[in-house]
This record gives C-alpha cells, structure tokens and sequence, in this order.
C-alpha cells in the first residue's frame, strides 16, 4: 500500500488505445441524434412543424417534449427539469427536440427544418437582475453565528465591498455522449469518462433520456454526441457568483464579525446549484475562525444555461470571497497580508468552531505553511520582488501565498455511502467491482491497490470491470472527492469478509486458530508452514466456503440540518497552501506565472504517483479558471465562447516553468479513512488562488499598497483595467 502504482489504463490513454463511446463499433442499424435548439433566451412555444424535418430520407424518428413517455423531468434533487423544452424555452441553446437519423450529418440537416414558433419573452441574464427582481431558483440559505451586525458595529474598523468570479467550463476531452440499446431492462455501464470535473455528475441524465427515448420511438440503438460547441452552448458550467461584504476587526487585523451576500448563477432552472451554493457557504472561512458570521446565499434564476457542478462544488468560490476580505483588510491597516491570516487563523478552543457548527478538531494548517515557507524561501523571495519592481517600470512581479482547508464528504447525508462486490478465483485471481466511475482519476487502480493490500497479493492479479448498475446499485455520484474514501472502504469490508472465510479453511489445514494466519507475498502463513494465496483459494473452493462478498461502507459521524445551515457536513478536512510567483505588463495588462510551489495534505497517500498527477492537473485548471477561462454572453443572451477559438484553456507553455508540487510528509489522517489517507480530487484546485493573489499583489504594487478591484478571470483586459485603477490618483 501506499506506493506509486501508474494509472491502469495510462498506456491506453497516451497511445490513444482507450475506447470511449465514440470509438465503439457502431451496433447494425445504430441512430445518431441531433439537437434542434432555443434561439432566444426566453420564449414561450407556440408550436413545433417537424413536418419537413421527419420528411429528410434517412430520419427516423423526431422527439420533442409531448413524444416523451412519462414524467418528462430529470431534475436531481428539485422538479421542473425537463428533458426536451416544454412550453417554455429558458436559454439559448434549450434543446427542443431530437432528431435521430442513420447518420449525423443526416440528423443535423433536419434539425435545422424543425420549425418553432415562439413568443418571445423579456430575460433575466445577469445576476444583479435577478437579485433586483428577486428571481431564485430555491429559497435563500442563511448561515449564522453569533451577531454579526453588532460585532461588526462595535469594531475599530470596518470595510465594505463588492467583488466576483465567473464561471467555467468543464471542457473535458470525451464531451456528453451516451448509446441507449434497445431493452425491456435497463443496465448502465460506464467503463470510462473522458474526463468529467462535475459536468457529467447530473446533465449527463439529459443526453442519456435523449438517447433512451430516441431508443424507444426508434427501435433501434441510438447515440448522442455532443460536439465541442453544442457542448458548451446546451450544457451547464461553474457558477460564476457575485459578492458583497462587510467585515468589522480589530488592529491586528482580527475579523470581530462578517456579513457575506453570495448570489450565483444558477442558470434557468435549479440543478444541483443549492447544494453548490451550501458548499460555497460552509467553505467561506476557509482557513480562519470568524466568530460572528452571517452568510446569505441566493441562488439566482436566469435566463442562461442551467450551471452544475464543477471541481470544487462552491468551495472556490466561498474561498475567493474569504481571501478577497483578508487582503482587503490588510490593505486597510496597512499590514502584511500573512500576518493578518496568522491573526485569524483557526486554533484551540473557543477559537475552533466554524461558522456552520462543526468543530475544526484536525486543523494543521500552520505547520503545513510553516513547511512550505521553509521550502519555498517565501520571505526572501518577498524581498526579491519588492527589489525587482523598485528598478522595473513595466514588468512588475508580484508573490503570494494562500492557505486551503476542503471540507470531506458530500453535503446530502444519504450520499455518503458506497458498495463493492469481491470474487476470489480458483486460480488465485480476484474480481473487483465498486460504484465509482473512472474519470481520468485513478480512482480504479486505488481500489485495486486495496484489495491487493487486505489479501497481499500482487496488484496484477487484480481485475476491474466498468461501474455497472447491475453489479452494485444505488451507487453515490463519484464527486465530493470521496471517491477513494467510500469505495475503498466498501471494498475493503467485501475482501476482509472472504479473506476471514480463507483464514478459516487455511486455520483448519494448519491445526492452529483463526487468529494465527497471516496474508503476506502471495501467500498465506501459520508459523513456517505455508500455502500459495492460490492453493487456498482452490482449497477454500473444494471446502464449499464462498469466495464472493459484497462489502457496503458508511461515513461515519456527519449530519446536517440544511434549514439551519448547521451540523457537521464534513468527516475530516484536507489542507494545502501554494506560493505563486507571477510577472504582468503593465502596457498590455499580460500575465506569466514564473513559480508555484505547493504542499497538498494527502494524509497516508495511497498512490502518491496518482495524487501528484491529480495535484497538478488540479492546480493547472484552477489557473486557468482564475487567468484566462472567460465565459462571455452578448445582450441577446448567447454564449459567445463556445469553442476553443474564443474559450481558452491551459497550455503546456502556461504550465509555470518551476513547478514544485510536495505530497505533506508524516501526516496520516488522524480520522479512521481508508489506511488513513485523504482525498486528494478537488483540494489542489484550491491551491491556483495564489496564482490571483499573486497578480493582485502586482497590482498592488503600483498603488502604493492600497486595495485594487480585480476579479477572476484576470484576464488582460481585466489586468490592465486594475493597473489603470492602482496608477489613479
């Protein structure tokens, strides 16, 4: 355990070997599927002629909302979700009905002939609207602790702001496919994602009923694929917020009380975005004790695509909010930033409670960026920048560091939970299935390494199949970063429940107890004598002792009261912190990050090979969240960047050229995880903030140190505004 294994389908992925859906062989007589989409943000139907579209040779079947069978609704948690636009279009992009046809190019030239009347209707497109109008998808969620208003009252000091974050797109490699086959039972398989980061986690639903209902009208299997641009235009995306705050401290910068607005928003109808917005609440003191807190989330519906989740699920955006208020009060007194942070920090009781109730009982989050300033010559380099852009009239540096704390566990109770199904072979194989799906993660090969470990045989011998409802049902969604935590244990439980039943059959073999066998190299041991793992299992066969388990976990210790926004949400926090160090133009408001260096709190790692990949692949997207990933909409409400023409992601070349990613040494989860690791999948996206911080402190370096609006994306456009504010007198 806890050693570097490479992901199992790694060769695969880099050869280009690994099948996805679109690779498949298509099954004799399979239908492709084109969308016929909303024009207008907000529109009510009158009427749809799918006369000429039906009439296209080769069409086999047009669907809109009044040919679905059933309930037409996918919603994941409210109602009023539906699959195809009924009576109402909300956005541009809304699929209004489905053409299936023998090829795609067939389907999307009927598509176009659909003919819809509409009414059109006045939108809602930006959040400040929304609020004004008081348009929400679900009632406000209020966090409280304490008074705030009178703390804040009563303060010696007291700021005010506005400021936000956009969105993001998933812009994963495989975009929403799904093939539906014709059945009179439904089983899901899902071998493979090609990447997923939250998109695929509920508005997946929408392309896989397409695809069922195309199925149905056809007789026929039927796929659909999105392409890159339907993708992004249909589909939703993270939410971008808007913040407002007011914060009431003391001389050294010790916040006495806060008043935080988040409004997001959440798109035309709710999705999963209460749940974000909740995240985004219980993640808005990040790393700092705020004793008199009250939080207001408003989740805003407009006439845009309905927004999901995302890697992070609202806790980049709650820390977003709580970093903004700790520099902005840094400004005010004029004090450096890490001091104010060390002022609020959390510590020991009474100052360990956060503002949702949940007492902070593992918090390591000094000695974490104790280590990291250590490693990163922080102080110096400090000193290094401040001389640099002393002598420099264009190009100013600036350095930054942030402090993460990610709560773990999915914020729905019921969520939490997983199961997994064991075989032992008579050959001394082992078959593995669980719940979670493999997005790209390693999430399979962590698993297989668990059950290597509890029978100590060789992890080749170890074979997974696809996620498939029909081995383990009422699975979780592979989110929250709890993918290791709930499987891994499931599938512990199943391989120690067999393994005891071998231990019997081995215990009877050797004359000695139960207690005295041991697992170890491919072998099982009672004393010196010995029998191959194999031996055993044909022995443990011929004996008629079952070699298949299920195995079933539960985390442990959560519960939540979503009307009060207080109880324990989180098992266990996982911490980090990043020191980044950036370059910016000053003539063309360009950015370059120079250096990151990051510490990532794993606990007991279990493939530290997989969680660097996963920490720098996080802290890259993350970059490109709060740089350069800008999604824009025109008046008429459509998405102008849809294509990575006009949607820029990450490249190699933006990678910072130091690069130092650490996994935090000698620090085992002190709550009883799987071999006392930590999630690693959402944390390290975290981590990219410092990258903001770091622009932020360039900027700020032109205003003498005063405070300097500049949101995320920091854009060049964005970048130069800022700079043009901090040279303003």
């Amino acid at each position: 355990m806890h050693r570097a294994w490479r992901h199992d389908s790694a060769e695969q992925h880099v050869t280009g070997r690994a099948i996805y859906i679109d690779d498949m062989p298509s099954l004799p007589g399979t239908q492709e599927i084109w969308l016929a989409t909303s024009p207008h943000p907000h529109a009510r139907i009158l009427s749809i002629d799918c006369a000429k579209a039906r009439a296209v040779p080769g069409v086999s079947a047009v669907i809109a909302a009044t040919d679905i069978p059933g309930v037409n609704d996918v919603a994941p948690i409210f109602s009023g979700e539906p699959i195809l636009a009924d009576g109402v279009a909300e956005y541009v992009g809304h699929p209004i009905a489905a053409i299936a046809a023998s090829d795609r190019d067939t389907a999307r030239r009927a598509a176009a002939l659909v003919a819809v009347a509409y009414e059109v209707l006045e939108p809602v497109l930006s959040i400040e609207d929304a609020l004004a109008r008081e348009s929400y998808v679900a009632r406000p969620q209020i966090m409280q602790r304490g008074d705030a208003a009178a703390a804040i009252a009563a303060a010696p000091h007291r700021i005010e702001g506005e400021a936000g974050c956009g969105g993001q797109d998933h812009f994963y490699l495989e975009g929403q496919v799904a093939l539906a086959v014709p059945a009179n039972a439904v089983t899901v398989e899902v071998r493979r994602m090609g990447g997923a980061f939250g998109g695929k986690e509920s508005q997946a639903t929408i392309v896989a009923a397409i695809a069922a209902v195309a199925a149905r009208a056809t007789g026929l299997p039927a796929k659909l694929r999105l392409a890159r641009d339907e993708d992004m235009i249909v589909t939703g995306k993270r939410h971008d917020f808007l913040f407002r705050y007011e914060a009431g401290f003391d001389e050294r910068g010790r916040i006495a009380g806060l008043d935080f607005l988040f409004a997001a928003r959440a798109g035309n109808v709710a999705d999963l975005s209460t749940s974000v917005m909740g995240r985004a609440l219980c993640h808005a003191d990040n790393c700092y004790d705020i004793p008199n807190a009250l939080f207001r989330g408003y989740c805003c519906k407009t006439n845009t695509v309905s927004n999901t989740a995302f890697r992070g699920f609202g806790g980049p955006q709650g820390m977003v909010a709580i970093e903004l208020v700790i520099e902005h009060i840094a400004r005010t007194l004029g004090m450096d930033v890490e001091a104010v942070r060390r002022a609020n920090y959390y510590g020991a009781a009474p100052r360990n409670v956060t503002p949702y109730g949940q007492t902070v009982d593992d918090n390591i989050i000094e000695e974490v960026v104790d280590r990291l300033s250590g490693k990163a010559d922080y102080e110096a380099r400090r000193r290094e920048v401040a001389a640099f852009n002393a002598t420099s009239p264009v190009i100013k540096k600036g350095i930054a560091m942030v402090p993460i704390k990610f709560g773990i566990s999915f914020n729905v109770k019921s969520l939490n939970q997983a199961g997994a199904l064991v075989h032992v072979y008579t050959d001394g194989s082992v078959h593995l299935n669980h719940g979670g799906t493999e997005m790209g993660q390693g999430l399979y090969v962590k698993i297989a390494q668990v059950v290597s470990e509890a029978f100590q045989i060789d992890l080749d011998r170890i074979r997974v199949s696809p996620a498939s409802t029909d081995k383990v049902p009422n699975t979780s969604a592979t989110a929250a970063s709890s993918g290791s935590d709930l499987n891994g244990m499931a599938a512990l439980d199943a391989a120690n429940r067999i393994k005891q039943r071998m231990a019997g059959v081995a215990a009877e073999q050797f004359g000695v107890a139960p207690a005295e066998i041991r697992f170890a190299d491919n072998r099982v041991y009672a004393g010196n004598r010995s029998l191959a793992f194999d031996e055993l299992a044909k022995m443990s066969w011929a004996e008629r002792v079952s070699l298949s388990a299920t195995g079933f976990y539960r985390t442990p210790d959560i519960h939540w009261d979503a009307a009060r926004m207080q109880g324990r949400p989180f098992f266990y926090y996982a911490y980090g912190a990043c020191i980044a160090e950036v370059a910016i133009d000053t003539l063309t408001g360009e950015n370059r990050v120079l250096r990151a260096d990051m510490i990532e709190d794993c606990g007991a790692s279990l493939n530290p090979a997989i969680d660097l990949g996963q920490i720098e692949g996080g802290f890259v997207q993350g970059m490109g969240w709060v740089t350069m990933e800008e999604l824009w909409w025109d008046a008429e409400g459509r998405l102008r960047t849809h294509g990575p023409s006009t949607y820029k992601i990450p490249g190699s070349r933006d990678v910072p050229p130091v690069f130092n990613v650490h996994i935090l040494e000698d620090s085992p989860n002190p709550h009883p995880t799987i071999f006392r690791s930590k999630a690693v999948g959402e944390p390290p996206l975290m981590l990219a903030l410092s990258v903001w911080l770091a622009i932020r402190d360039a900027v700020s370096s032109l205003a003498g140190g005063r405070y300097v609006r500049l949101d995320p994306p920091a854009t060049p456009e964005r970048v130069l505004a800022a700079v043009e504010a901090a040279r303003a007198p």
